[in-house]
Protein backbone atom coordinates (compact mmCIF):
# COMPACT_ATOMS: atom_id res chain seq x y z
CA UNK A 1 0.00 0.00 0.00
CA UNK A 2 0.95 3.79 -0.37
CA UNK A 3 0.85 6.13 2.52
CA UNK A 4 -2.38 8.53 2.16
CA UNK A 5 0.14 11.34 3.16
CA UNK A 6 3.70 11.12 0.64
CA UNK A 7 2.33 8.59 -1.36
CA UNK A 8 5.06 6.12 -0.98
CA UNK A 9 5.18 2.61 0.03
CA UNK A 10 4.67 0.91 3.33
CA UNK A 11 4.00 -2.25 4.44
CA UNK A 12 0.48 -3.00 5.07
CA UNK A 13 0.90 -3.49 8.78
CA UNK A 14 2.98 -0.71 9.66
CA UNK A 15 1.55 1.29 12.02
CA UNK A 16 3.07 4.36 10.54
CA UNK A 17 4.53 5.59 7.57
CA UNK A 18 8.56 5.03 7.88
CA UNK A 19 8.76 8.01 5.15
CA UNK A 20 6.31 10.92 6.88
CA UNK A 21 5.49 9.66 10.05
CA UNK A 22 1.80 9.73 9.08
CA UNK A 23 -0.16 7.40 11.28
CA UNK A 24 -4.48 7.20 11.38
CA UNK A 25 -3.71 9.80 14.79
CA UNK A 26 -3.19 12.37 12.22
CA UNK A 27 -6.84 12.08 10.70
CA UNK A 28 -8.22 11.22 13.84
CA UNK A 29 -7.27 14.64 14.83
CA UNK A 30 -9.49 15.55 11.94
CA UNK A 31 -12.24 13.72 11.72
CA UNK A 32 -13.04 11.90 15.11
CA UNK A 33 -11.70 8.33 16.46
CA UNK A 34 -14.71 7.03 16.94
CA UNK A 35 -16.38 3.85 14.81
CA UNK A 36 -18.83 5.92 12.12
CA UNK A 37 -21.75 3.85 11.81
CA UNK A 38 -22.70 4.28 7.84
CA UNK A 39 -23.88 2.07 4.81
CA UNK A 40 -22.18 1.43 1.63
CA UNK A 41 -23.94 3.92 0.18
CA UNK A 42 -23.84 7.39 2.12
CA UNK A 43 -24.97 10.24 0.44
CA UNK A 44 -24.30 12.55 2.57
CA UNK A 45 -24.11 15.50 0.02
CA UNK A 46 -27.66 14.35 -0.87
CA UNK A 47 -26.81 14.38 -4.62
CA UNK A 48 -28.79 11.44 -5.82
CA UNK A 49 -32.11 11.32 -6.81
CA UNK A 50 -34.22 8.40 -5.31
CA UNK A 51 -33.87 6.18 -8.61
CA UNK A 52 -30.70 6.55 -9.02
CA UNK A 53 -29.71 5.49 -4.76
CA UNK A 54 -31.54 2.32 -5.57
CA UNK A 55 -29.85 1.63 -8.89
CA UNK A 56 -26.68 2.42 -7.34
CA UNK A 57 -27.20 0.02 -4.15
CA UNK A 58 -28.23 -2.76 -6.71
CA UNK A 59 -24.68 -2.23 -8.08
CA UNK A 60 -23.31 -2.93 -5.20
CA UNK A 61 -25.16 -5.64 -3.92
CA UNK A 62 -24.24 -7.29 -7.60
CA UNK A 63 -20.65 -6.35 -6.33
CA UNK A 64 -21.27 -8.48 -3.62
CA UNK A 65 -22.44 -11.43 -5.02
CA UNK A 66 -19.75 -11.06 -7.40
CA UNK A 67 -16.89 -11.00 -4.85
CA UNK A 68 -18.12 -12.91 -1.37
CA UNK A 69 -14.82 -11.69 0.69
CA UNK A 70 -15.28 -7.84 -0.72
CA UNK A 71 -17.54 -5.18 -0.56
CA UNK A 72 -17.56 -1.49 -2.36
CA UNK A 73 -18.55 1.75 -0.39
CA UNK A 74 -19.43 4.87 -2.34
CA UNK A 75 -19.27 7.97 -0.23
CA UNK A 76 -20.65 11.57 -1.47
CA UNK A 77 -19.74 14.21 0.27
CA UNK A 78 -18.93 17.98 -0.07
CA UNK A 79 -15.47 19.00 1.35
CA UNK A 80 -13.87 22.37 2.68
CA UNK A 81 -11.00 21.78 5.26
CA UNK A 82 -10.33 18.30 4.14
CA UNK A 83 -6.85 16.88 3.71
CA UNK A 84 -7.20 15.56 0.99
CA UNK A 85 -9.25 12.61 -0.40
CA UNK A 86 -6.63 9.82 -0.26
CA UNK A 87 -6.82 10.62 3.91
CA UNK A 88 -10.27 11.10 4.12
CA UNK A 89 -10.75 7.47 2.67
CA UNK A 90 -7.67 6.01 4.56
CA UNK A 91 -9.99 7.62 7.71
CA UNK A 92 -13.42 6.04 6.65
CA UNK A 93 -12.42 2.69 5.59
CA UNK A 94 -10.30 2.00 8.81
CA UNK A 95 -13.32 3.74 11.16
CA UNK A 96 -16.26 2.96 9.29
CA UNK A 97 -18.56 0.66 10.09
CA UNK A 98 -20.88 -0.35 7.48
CA UNK A 99 -24.26 -1.39 8.50
CA UNK A 100 -25.24 -3.22 5.53
CA UNK A 101 -22.12 -5.63 5.41
CA UNK A 102 -21.74 -8.87 7.00
CA UNK A 103 -19.07 -9.49 9.64
CA UNK A 104 -17.83 -12.30 7.20
CA UNK A 105 -16.50 -8.95 4.93
CA UNK A 106 -13.92 -7.39 7.05
CA UNK A 107 -13.15 -4.23 5.91
CA UNK A 108 -9.81 -5.28 5.48
CA UNK A 109 -11.61 -6.79 1.95
CA UNK A 110 -13.37 -3.25 1.76
CA UNK A 111 -13.17 -0.76 -1.50
CA UNK A 112 -14.38 2.62 -1.09
CA UNK A 113 -15.08 5.54 -3.86
CA UNK A 114 -14.80 9.23 -1.73
CA UNK A 115 -16.68 11.44 -4.14
CA UNK A 116 -16.12 15.46 -3.23
CA UNK A 117 -19.20 16.61 -5.07
CA UNK A 118 -18.13 20.23 -4.82
CA UNK A 119 -14.50 19.47 -6.09
CA UNK A 120 -15.99 17.37 -8.90
CA UNK A 121 -12.93 15.20 -7.95
CA UNK A 122 -12.77 11.29 -6.12
CA UNK A 123 -10.88 8.83 -4.79
CA UNK A 124 -10.32 5.55 -4.53
CA UNK A 125 -8.99 3.96 -1.45
CA UNK A 126 -8.74 -0.30 -0.78
CA UNK A 127 -7.80 -2.55 2.10
CA UNK A 128 -4.63 -4.30 2.35
CA UNK A 129 -6.24 -7.60 1.67
CA UNK A 130 -6.95 -6.02 -1.80
CA UNK A 131 -2.74 -5.25 -2.26
CA UNK A 132 -2.27 -7.98 -4.33
CA UNK A 133 -5.09 -7.66 -6.80
CA UNK A 134 -5.92 -3.70 -7.12
CA UNK A 135 -3.17 -1.99 -8.47
CA UNK A 136 -2.35 1.28 -8.10
CA UNK A 137 -3.17 1.78 -12.04
CA UNK A 138 -5.92 0.05 -11.47
CA UNK A 139 -7.52 2.46 -9.77
CA UNK A 140 -6.40 5.22 -11.38
CA UNK A 141 -7.56 3.83 -15.20
CA UNK A 142 -10.82 3.74 -13.40
CA UNK A 143 -10.71 7.41 -12.21
CA UNK A 144 -9.73 8.32 -15.27
CA UNK A 145 -12.06 6.69 -16.90
CA UNK A 146 -15.27 8.27 -14.77
CA UNK A 147 -13.76 11.62 -14.69
CA UNK A 148 -15.67 13.45 -17.41
CA UNK A 149 -18.83 12.22 -15.80
CA UNK A 150 -17.79 13.42 -12.37
CA UNK A 151 -16.81 16.93 -14.05
CA UNK A 152 -20.14 17.17 -15.54
CA UNK A 153 -21.85 15.90 -11.73
CA UNK A 154 -23.32 12.99 -13.60
CA UNK A 155 -22.56 11.14 -10.07
CA UNK A 156 -24.57 7.78 -11.09
CA UNK A 157 -22.83 7.34 -14.35
CA UNK A 158 -19.42 8.35 -12.84
CA UNK A 159 -19.87 5.78 -10.19
CA UNK A 160 -21.09 2.97 -12.30
CA UNK A 161 -17.97 3.45 -14.34
CA UNK A 162 -15.64 3.19 -11.73
CA UNK A 163 -17.58 -0.16 -10.58
CA UNK A 164 -17.57 -1.70 -13.96
CA UNK A 165 -13.97 -1.08 -14.77
CA UNK A 166 -12.62 -2.52 -11.43
CA UNK A 167 -14.84 -5.43 -11.27
CA UNK A 168 -13.84 -6.25 -14.46
CA UNK A 169 -10.11 -6.03 -13.07
CA UNK A 170 -10.89 -8.40 -10.20
CA UNK A 171 -12.84 -10.59 -12.06
CA UNK A 172 -9.19 -10.84 -14.03
CA UNK A 173 -7.12 -11.61 -11.08
CA UNK A 174 -9.78 -14.28 -9.60
CA UNK A 175 -9.47 -15.96 -13.10
CA UNK A 176 -5.88 -15.58 -13.36
CA UNK A 177 -5.65 -16.81 -9.37
CA UNK A 178 -7.95 -19.86 -10.10
CA UNK A 179 -6.06 -20.62 -13.15
CA UNK A 180 -2.86 -20.82 -11.10
CA UNK A 181 -4.51 -22.54 -8.27
CA UNK A 182 -5.68 -25.08 -10.37
CA UNK A 183 -2.16 -26.08 -12.25
CA UNK A 184 -0.81 -25.89 -8.16
CA UNK A 185 -3.40 -28.69 -7.49
CA UNK A 186 -2.18 -30.34 -10.82
CA UNK A 187 1.41 -30.18 -10.21
CA UNK A 188 0.84 -31.90 -6.97
CA UNK A 189 -1.02 -34.50 -8.26
CA UNK A 190 1.53 -35.47 -10.66
CA UNK A 191 3.97 -34.90 -7.96
CA UNK A 192 2.08 -37.79 -5.33
CA UNK A 193 1.35 -40.33 -8.80
CA UNK A 194 5.27 -40.13 -9.10
CA UNK A 195 5.93 -40.58 -5.38
CA UNK A 196 3.22 -43.43 -5.90
CA UNK A 197 5.61 -45.01 -8.56
CA UNK A 198 8.65 -44.69 -6.79
CA UNK A 199 7.11 -46.21 -4.11
CA UNK A 200 6.28 -48.82 -5.84
CA UNK A 201 9.99 -49.81 -7.61
CA UNK A 202 11.23 -49.66 -4.28
CA UNK A 203 8.89 -51.71 -2.49
CA UNK A 204 9.45 -54.16 -5.67
CA UNK A 205 13.71 -54.10 -5.14
CA UNK A 206 13.07 -54.61 -1.98
CA UNK A 207 11.10 -57.80 -2.20
CA UNK A 208 13.61 -58.94 -5.01
CA UNK A 209 16.18 -58.42 -2.22
CA UNK A 210 14.76 -60.29 -0.21
CA UNK A 211 14.39 -63.28 -2.57
CA UNK A 212 17.85 -63.68 -3.31
CA UNK A 213 18.57 -63.23 0.21
CA UNK A 214 16.58 -66.35 0.95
Amino acid sequence: MKCPRCVQRVHSRARECPHCSFSITDVDRVFGQDDVRLRTLTDAAGVLRRKERIALRGRLDQFQQNFPQLFFGIYFGSFKETPSLRQFGFWLLNRGAFEDVDVSRPNEGGILLSVDVGGKSAGITSGYALGPFLSEDATFGALSGAHPYFLEGQWLRASESVLSRITKVLAKQSRRAEREGNELRAHHENAGSSDEGLRGIRERHKGGRKKSEA
